[in-house]
């Protein structure tokens, strides 16, 4: 697969596979048919709690550790110097490994009302920059940081994040954020690519899925990448799996993303991090 390259030279393959509620009691199996589906990068974090069997996982499919690029999330409730090292010590144990691929700070606050936030993430920070320092991290980064946030953290930060994890598809684009981590040499990645699914019943994406005889999801995932962006789409079948990696054998036309791209607000997950939210998953 082909791979983006961070700031700091470390490869990361260009899709990913989104974790969150695609491991359960009931799909325990679930990260090993993503894995004969050919994906290398698994994406998940602390609250997903879904590490443990996502470590069972790559231990059952015998691919070679630095063959596999795995990502995890230091939880909001976690922010600060000590109880980030802690999040991570269980990330290493349940993920049965001794490093990470990639490391990031789940979202930018605890709460919407926590006036303490850039405090919080400047020491979370600290710890992650002593990760990456000491090869626990090979890159680090931030999830769901507008630039407010990462202007606050940069005036502080050693070294800077490499990586920025948000909502983007679309219908929902994040222009200014995105912009403003392509100026900042920051990696945009996309959680919920296919816009929690709402985007494969949008008339223009489906006449654009019959027209490159491409699937609404193929459709959705390819836009990323001709922005630039990492999608990290989510598939519950080995034929969705492969599908969805299945997107590098066709661009999208320049006036087809730029109806894709003036498509009104539609898919939005309703997640920001400065407003009340209520967790439900939608990554």
């Amino acid at each position: 697969m082909d791979a983006f390259v961070l700031d700091n030279g470390v490869k990361i393959p260009k899709i990913g596979f989104g974790s969150y509620k695609s491991v359960t009691e009931e799909k325990k199996d679930t990260i090993l048919k993503a894995l004969k589906a050919g994906y290398r990068h698994i994406d998940t974090a602390w609250i997903y709690g879904n590490q443990q069997e996502i470590g069972d996982s790559l231990k059952k499919s015998g691919i070679p550790r630095k063959e596999l690029f795995l990502t995890s999330k230091i939880h909001n409730e976690h922010l600060g110097y000590a109880p980030a090292m802690q999040d991570f010590s269980e990330t290493l144990r349940d993920l049965q490994t001794d490093y990470v691929d990639l490391l990031l700070i789940h979202w930018p606050k605890s709460c919407v009302n926590d006036k303490d936030w850039k405090e919080k993430d400047l020491n979370t920070w600290r710890a992650l920059e002593e990760l990456y320092q000491n090869g626990k991290a090979r890159a680090i980064g931030v999830s769901n940081f507008l630039p407010h946030h990462l202007e606050a953290l940069l005036q502080n930060a050693r070294i800077k994040p490499m990586v920025n994890q948000i909502e983007f598809h679309p219908g929902y684009l994040q222009k200014f954020t995105v912009d403003y981590c392509g100026e900042q040499g920051i990696l945009v990645e996309a959680w919920s690519p296919l816009g929690r699914s709402r985007m494969l019943k949008e008339e223009l994406v489906k006449h654009l899925a019959e027209k490159y005889g491409k699937s609404p999801a193929q459709i959705c995932i390819r836009f990323c990448l001709e922005w630039g962006i990492l999608p990290l789409p989510k598939a519950s079948s080995k034929e969705r799996m492969e599908e969805n990696l299945n997107v590098f054998d066709f661009s999208l036309k320049k006036e087809d993303l730029y109806q894709l791209a003036e498509l009104p607000q539609v898919g939005w997950s309703g997640e920001h991090p400065d407003r009340e939210r209520i967790y439900d998953g939608v990554e």
